[in-house]
């Protein structure tokens, strides 16, 4: 699932409002059972009409269970699990939370690998250190290149590029012909972070899947050539005209209305973009990856899950049941994949048994998930052991932003590097 990112004022007045954004833990409910806090968030498709029914039907597979839903404020669960956790409220079932930031701190409880072998696909997909703190329930592809199919004809385009040069020369070909290359909602850090995720991904983890492993280990770095080729990459995108003007100042809601009305041709976002496609006109959206110099197809992924547990829940066992009863729901899934676009990733099951009804360019997407090919960890939105040190995440976004506005590319790196060397101390 998407995580956004972005901080509402509840936030902001500190941990004396979190009490009135919250409840607190109980260990006893009024039928005799178990009372437990769940942390969820809302979202245009995933609204709290969705979480009561899912909660619901997880309660009828786990007797003796009754939730208490927290609703993460602006959706940013990991600051506002953080902020519980400082209060003396830290949930005892937390949705699509980065393990990395709460588990080291002994605060999450692992799952029975032998459940997690039989369940999913790709058991280990988001396990850090071996241990698997999210069932590996679905997945996204961080990002996918979507394109305008009319808007590409318009400019006598007659097929998506594969290689990086024939990419550029298609965003020359779109703005000689009078239309806009690239939708980019950069005044939301992370949407302007998408391009850079993608080539990233694409140039330096195409190429050495270990790269994040070996920036903990001191091996590589930002400022390295590769990773600066690739920012300059990004760069060149921006000093050529290939974003819309005042691209700095689009909000990410805004970006989405803007491809999907056809004011630009290309967008790079994440997979759940796919949730937005206009069903109305859905056949004239195509996706493709972000190109690579020789053509190779990498695939820039992040397996994505449910929930985890909490090592201080007042019944462990009935959280685990509970947490299984929701993450095996195909109910759930179907939600996830019609309007978030998520790519299930449960055992013996094809999409046709999820009753959905997705389009064609969710379909051609999912095909990158099932088919065999070089998959790598999405730069930046990884749960697993590739999962960026806390805080880092930000760090990443304000680079982001800076490389669209300058062109001293290593400057920016470079305080990457500095803000990475000082959270892994």
């Amino acid at each position: 699932m998407r995580r956004n990112r972005l901080i509402t004022a509840c936030f902001a007045s500190g941990l004396a409002l979190v009490a009135a954004c919250s409840a607190p833990n109980a260990t006893g409910s009024k039928n005799g059972g178990t009372s437990l806090t769940y942390m969820t968030f809302e979202s245009p498709s995933l609204t709290s009409t969705f979480w009561d029914a899912s909660i619901k039907h997880a309660e009828s597979q786990a007797p003796g269970v009754t939730i208490r839903k927290l609703v993460a404020p602006g959706g940013d669960r990991d600051a506002y699990a953080k902020q519980l956790q400082a209060s003396g409220q830290f949930p005892d079932l937390l949705q699509s939370i980065t393990p990395s930031t709460f588990a080291p701190a002994g605060l999450l409880r692992p799952y029975d690998q032998a459940w997690v072998n039989a369940n999913f696909l790709m058991p280990q997909g988001n396990a850090l250190k071996g241990k698997v703190y999210i069932p590996p329930t679905n997945s996204q592809i961080i990002p996918e290149v979507f394109y305008n199919k009319k808007l590409f004809a318009k400019a006598g385009i007659a097929a998506p590029p594969k290689t990086w040069s024939e990419f550029m020369n298609d965003c020359a070909r779109l703005k000689a012909a009078g239309i806009t290359p690239i939708e980019l909602g950069g005044g939301d850090p992370f949407a302007a972070s998408m391009p850079l995720v993608g080539i990233i991904s694409a140039d330096v983890l195409g190429k050495n899947p270990k790269w994040l492993q070996e920036r903990y280990a001191g091996k590589v770095k930002f400022t390295d050539d590769d990773v600066v080729a690739a920012a300059t990459k990004y760069r060149t995108m921006v000093k050529k005209g290939y974003f819309e003007d005042g691209a700095l100042g689009v909000k990410y809601a805004d970006s989405i209305t803007n491809f999907t009305s056809g004011k630009t041709a290309m967008y790079m976002m994440g997979s759940w973009f796919l949730g937005s496609v206009p069903k109305d006109h859905a056949n004239d959206f195509g996706a493709f990856l972000v190109p690579t110099d020789n053509g190779s197809q990498v695939v820039p992924f992040a397996v994505g899950g449910s929930m985890a547990i909490s090592n201080k829940a007042p019944d462990v066992a009935k959280a685990t049941k509970f947490a299984q009863a929701w993450s095996l729901d195909p109910g759930n899934l179907k939600a996830l994949i019609e309007g978030d676009g998520a790519f299930p990733m449960l055992k013996d099951k094809k999409l046709a048994d999820y009753n959905v009804n997705v389009t064609r360019v969710y379909k051609d997407s999912y095909a990158y998930v099932t088919d065999q090919n070089t998959k790598v960890s999405s730069f930046g939105w990884a749960t697993n052991d590739d999962a960026m040190p806390s805080g880092l995440n930000d760090a990443f976004y304000a680079a982001s932003q800076a490389l669209y506005s300058s062109d001293d590319v290593r400057g920016p790196l470079a305080k990457l590097d500095a803000a990475w060397d000082s959270a892994t101390k």
